[in-house]
């Protein structure tokens, strides 16, 4: 028998009001809340917090107040990475980010999602798929990733842009739902 994480992870149905799981939620939430009321100057303490909150948190990486997240140590981010304000991102599965990345303010990346079945949503269930973004990634502010998806290594998502299915190494999508529109040259 799996306990109700283990099914979270494993991207099953599980139960959302398990005490476990709410218990890691509001641990997550008072680190993110002291988290968003550092100043800009206290790079010390905001590292330290992301060393706890995140899974794994990869040299010079950068992260502006306000953040939010469900449960925070299923969030791996590789080196170099900034992300601006505002972002969320909601980590029932997990979700990696690579290396070289730039999140716009606003960006969502959801791993969370419930049944079509209204049965099972009406019994509160819900489950998972992770989200993977490559390396050398910009996603415009105000994008969203969906349940699932990954983005390729050296594509833009545009602003606004709510990606649904995978997104190619090496291109620009934009739109709802997002397409390619571009191309990019691996020359620059």
């Amino acid at each position: 028998m799996h306990t109700e994480r283990e099914k979270m992870l494993r991207g099953e149905l599980y139960d959302a009001d398990d005490p476990d799981l709410v218990a890691a939620r509001n641990e997550a939430r008072a680190l993110t809340e002291e988290y968003n009321r550092t100043a800009a100057t206290e790079t010390n303490r905001r590292r330290e917090l992301l060393e706890e909150l995140l899974g794994t948190v990869g040299e010079e990486c950068r992260i502006e107040p306000p953040f939010r997240c469900d449960y925070g140590d299923n969030i791996h981010v590789g080196d170099a990475c900034y992300a601006n304000v505002d972002c969320v991102v909601l980590d029932v599965c997990p979700v990696t980010i690579g290396d070289d990345c730039l999140l716009g303010p606003g960006v969502h990346i959801y791993t969370a999602t419930h049944p079509l079945d209204p049965a099972q949503r009406a019994d509160g269930l819900e489950y998972g798929e992770p989200v993977t973004v490559g390396d050398n990634v910009w996603i415009g502010g105000q994008a969203v990733l969906n349940p699932g998806v990954s983005v390729g290594d050296d594509s833009v998502v545009g602003s606004g842009a709510v990606v649904t299915s995978d997104v190619p190494e090496g291109v620009v999508v934009q739109g709802n739902p997002a397409t390619v529109t571009t191309e990019l040259s691996s020359e620059g």
